[in-house]
């Protein structure tokens, strides 16, 4: 399975990155794709070199503004002219979505994706890794997003808040019919 993860390019405490490498552990022995922004630095870089090392591909959309940044060892590296034609390469290359902490980037990936499912654009199954408590107010927000009506499909047709990477990829591989 090709796993498109959104997620930081900063340097960030053990709260996320013991997290993420456990998750890309799983990803990477489990004998999974990581489709990811390609970045060789911060929780990108702890993710993509977790894969590796247990046996996972790297696939790397990165974007011609920070190519200087992108990783020289990935199985495969396209450097994108824009954000959005990443967005559209990571999805393109992708059969799920996962969504880890982040900033404003990993939350303009995360909304975008979300938008395609609602409109019926794509039906990859969508994972929110809720680390450390991090997308708690947010969850909050979809949850009344839709309580007050604006979402026309129901919340848990979009995305699946998962609190650890063992239940995050254990709803992918339901979703997807993988044993």
């Amino acid at each position: 399975m090709n796993i498109c993860v959104f997620l930081s390019a900063a340097d960030l405490d053990e709260r996320y990155t013991r997290p993420a490498q456990e998750f890309a552990e799983l990803l990477g022995k489990g004998g999974h794709t990581l489709v990811w922004g390609g970045s060789e630095s911060g929780l990108m870089k702890v993710v993509a070199d977790g894969v590796q090392h247990a046996g996972g591909k790297l696939v790397g959309v990165s974007v011609d503004f920070l190519a200087a940044k992108a990783r020289k060892n990935a199985d495969e590296m396209v450097i994108a002219k824009d954000l959005a034609e990443r967005k559209a390469l990571l999805l393109a290359k992708s059969d799920a979505v996962v969504i880890m902490v982040g900033g404003t980037g990993t939350l303009d990936e995360a909304t975008e994706i979300l938008e395609l499912k609602k409109h019926g654009k794509t039906t990859k199954p969508v994972v929110l890794l809720n680390t450390a408590g991090f997308y708690d107010g947010l969850k909050e927000q979809f949850r009344r997003m839709e309580d007050e009506g604006f979402l026309p499909v129901p919340l848990t047709e979009l995305v699946f808040f998962a609190e650890d990477g063992v239940a995050a990829l254990a709803y992918l591989e339901e979703s997807l019919g993988i044993q």
